[in-house]
């Protein structure tokens, strides 16, 4: 999660690439890992409040028919490039194969505005293999839409250039950002860790709901986003189901 006020930049560097791996057998079932939208959804005080509604129901109307307003950065979403870089990609441009694949989900004992190190995630496993998206775990969710949950640890610089050299497509977090809670900030706060993951073509999940069911874990990763012409991200139901280690 990003505040409004920023300056242009320049320096998306493109893509990482990786053979296709095929999914290991599912062991277990579907878990939804996203936030329901809805008009009470908690939103930092940077943006505009969601407004779900109907413009026609029924019985007076022949179709129930909802309207959606909202920003792109709340509840649980991804972050494209573009919403750091003016020459970063676009939602509608981010490969299908960005938002599916393996990964691992690395539990994390933390607590509030705690730094999340490189060697916290280095002794996390089952390891983390050239492709795979990394989901941490952290218990944060369950803060979800109360005074305490924009207070969430975070990411060292160094964490994420770690997780850039293992080579991974996405990290998702149960928290708002995985750079510096929002009020830890100075007023010339540039996410670093946004420039190390979205800059090299690491997207990034935010505002995931409790998976602590899979906590130690490779899963199966679904990013179900929106195709948004020229989004900065996307609203996304992010599905993840347990998968054969040993495949």
């Amino acid at each position: 999660m990003c505040d409004i006020e920023s300056n242009g930049r320049l320096g998306w560097h493109g893509w990482r690439h990786w053979p296709d791996r095929p999914i290991p057998r599912a062991t277990g079932a579907w878990h939804d890992l996203s936030h329901r939208l809805h008009n009470e959804l908690p939103v930092p005080h940077v943006f505009p409040k969601p407004s779900y509604g109907r413009i026609t129901s029924m019985p007076k109307d022949r179709l129930n028919i909802t309207q959606i307003e909202m920003v792109c950065h709340i509840g649980t979403h991804v972050d494209a490039p573009l919403h750091l870089f003016m020459d970063g990609p676009s939602f509608d441009q981010i490969p299908l194969g960005k938002l599916h694949g393996q990964g691992v989900v690395w539990a994390l004992d933390v607590g509030r505005f705690d730094e999340i190190s490189a060697d916290m995630l280095a002794a996390m496993r089952p390891l983390a293999q050239p492709g795979d998206m990394v989901l941490l775990h952290t218990g944060w969710a369950s803060r979800f839409g109360t005074d305490q949950y924009l207070d969430n640890p975070a990411l060292t610089v160094e964490a994420a250039e770690w997780l850039l050299a293992q080579d991974i497509k996405l990290l998702g977090v149960d928290f708002a950002t995985p750079d510096l809670a929002l009020p830890r900030r100075a007023p010339d706060f540039d996410w670093p860790v946004h420039k190390v993951l979205l800059g090299n073509g690491v997207l990034i999940a935010e505002n995931l709901a409790d998976f602590g069911m899979l906590a130690g874990q490779r899963v199966e990763i679904i990013c179900g986003a929106l195709n948004i012409e020229g989004a900065d991200g996307s609203p996304a139901r992010i599905l993840a189901r347990p998968i054969d280690a040993s495949a």
